[in-house]
């Protein structure tokens, strides 16, 4: 299943876990120092739901919950 939503077009983006190790400058230490990165998905909450169309049709589709709440779809 593709997490697309179907009205504003949101869509798992990428990033990255940043790993530090090391006692900050704050706290009486040398400083924090990056040891790894790892790879990660950041998921819209993307829900099936059944939506009625300009026309009147119902049809299901992948929405946002973001869309849901402004409002942008309605449903059937």
């Amino acid at each position: 299943m593709a997490r697309i939503c179907a009205i504003t077009g949101k869509r798992p983006t990428t990033g990255s876990i940043i790993h530090r190790k090391g006692q900050s400058k704050k706290s009486g230490g040398i400083g924090t120092h990056v040891t790894k990165t790892t790879k990660r998905k950041f998921r819209p909450n993307v829900q099936r739901i059944r939506v009625r169309l300009a026309s009147g049709q119902v049809k299901r589709m992948w929405v946002s919950a973001k869309a849901i709440k402004a409002g942008l779809v309605e449903k059937a």
